[in-house]
């Protein structure tokens, strides 16, 4: 975090995604501190070695993809002691059933899919990230993969690891991520009619105030700020 008059850079080795001014954001601070700038930062492509039994998940991965690994794999991250594969969205099926069904990899459970909204990554603001377990080895992985908000489309898993179904759902609800192949892919939180993904965050903050035992609490984007 950079004080006020920095110039604020992501640290050596990491992607630098935004610049947030105040505790909150650009706008709506209240807690006095909007002088504070924050630095929004990835970690970038880790060199290898990569360590413990990293290197291992890679090679076999890379011997099974042949000559499409380089287009398949873009790169590797290893950060904070996991390890994550960005995988380019026309290879990931094919990614999917390599690692559930080799038995050197054997990650037997997708454990979902979380959306991520990176609006000043142009070109990848929307990112699909699959927690990847392997009973079998007892490790985990993450796959990323990234779109558009122009092209927001990524193939379903379900096909794969059923269990994405309501992972993939939720997902698409909140961040408008579209899975083709989903056998039912709708609204699972909001209602079918509302309209935008409010887990964007480009997303406004709303105009409903609440009622509560009679006193009424003002919507965020009504609210005064403070100085």
């Amino acid at each position: 975090m950079s004080g006020a008059g920095d110039a604020p850079v992501a640290p050596e080795g990491r992607t630098l995604i935004n610049v947030r001014q105040g505790m909150f954001g650009a706008g709506g601070d209240t807690s006095g501190y909007g002088g504070l700038k924050r630095v929004i930062e990835m970690p970038g492509a880790t060199e290898r070695p990569y360590g413990e039994w990293f290197d291992g998940v890679v090679d076999v991965l890379e011997e099974l993809l042949g000559d499409k690994a380089s287009e398949a794999i873009q790169y590797v991250v290893v950060d904070r002691g996991e390890l994550t594969l960005h995988i380019a969205r026309e290879h990931l099926l094919e990614v999917a059933q390599h690692l559930r069904d080799d038995q050197d990899l054997r990650f037997e459970m997708c454990l979902g899919v979380n959306g991520v909204h990176y609006p000043a990554d142009e070109g990848r603001e929307l990112h699909a990230c699959y927690p990847m377990q392997s009973i079998t080895h007892g490790r985990r992985i993450r796959v990323e993969v990234s779109v558009s908000e122009d092209d927001p489309h990524l193939p379903s898993l379900t096909g794969i690891y059923p269990m994405n179904n309501w992972h993939e759902r939720e997902t698409y609800d909140f961040f408008g991520i579209i899975f083709d192949g989903h056998p039912s892919l709708a609204r699972i939180e909001m209602p079918d009619d509302w309209v935008g993904h409010p887990q964007r965050k480009d997303y406004p903050l709303g105009g409903i105030p609440v009622e509560y035992k009679g006193a009424e609490v003002p919507s965020p984007d009504t609210r005064r700020q403070y100085r």
